[in-house]
């Protein structure tokens, strides 16, 4: 459970800084993830990835500005890189995926880059851009692309400024359960 505890205050102190261009809070951010997947009535590992998928924007010195610089800080990698020793795949594939499925959902969905913030645009090209068709294909038949689907679009939903959500002393125990070995 120490980990959970050490989630907890990195979210809390490194989580209270603006997130990039966003009108939110990183930790502002991770909640309104959260909820979104609760909502739906997800897994608790569905829910602990979605809490946790911009980590990686938290750790070491952080990376503020860096898609604004042109650098691809990969903070999905460093995120998954960080979890895995604690979660199964089911939380780490979804963040490990989630910035290739916005690469996806542009494919896959001409669209879906038009309702992109423009922090999410800007961040795109840094990324590798827009995925080809084969690409695409390949993205989707990973294992747990399909989740990471699902957390994207979630991830592109959390973005309001003052939205009410339950706080992190309730992810608390969803994130515990989603630990290995949890269950």
């Amino acid at each position: 459970m120490q980990i959970v505890d050490q989630i907890i205050v990195l979210l809390e102190k490194a989580g209270a800084d603006r997130y990039g261009m966003e009108a939110v809070s990183q930790l502002e951010h991770a909640l309104q993830c959260a909820m979104h997947a609760e909502r739906m009535g997800s897994t608790p590992e569905l829910i602990t990835a979605s809490l946790l998928h911009d980590i990686g924007h938290l750790v070491g010195d952080g990376d503020e500005g860096a898609a604004e610089r042109g650098i691809d800080a990969g903070h999905e990698h460093l995120a998954a890189d960080g979890l895995e020793r604690y979660f199964p795949l089911a939380v780490v594939a979804p963040v490990r995926l989630h910035v290739d499925a916005k690469r996806y959902l542009c494919q896959a969905e001409p669209h879906y880059w038009a309702g992109l913030s423009q922090a999410s645009k800007t961040s795109l090209e840094v990324q590798g851009g827009i995925y080809s068709d084969a690409e695409a294909a390949g993205f989707i038949a990973q294992p747990f692309a399909q989740d990471a689907v699902l957390l994207r679009r979630w991830d592109d939903a959390a973005k309001t400024p003052n939205l009410k959500t339950p706080d992190l002393a309730h992810y608390r125990p969803i994130v515990a359960a989603a630990l290995k070995g949890a269950a």
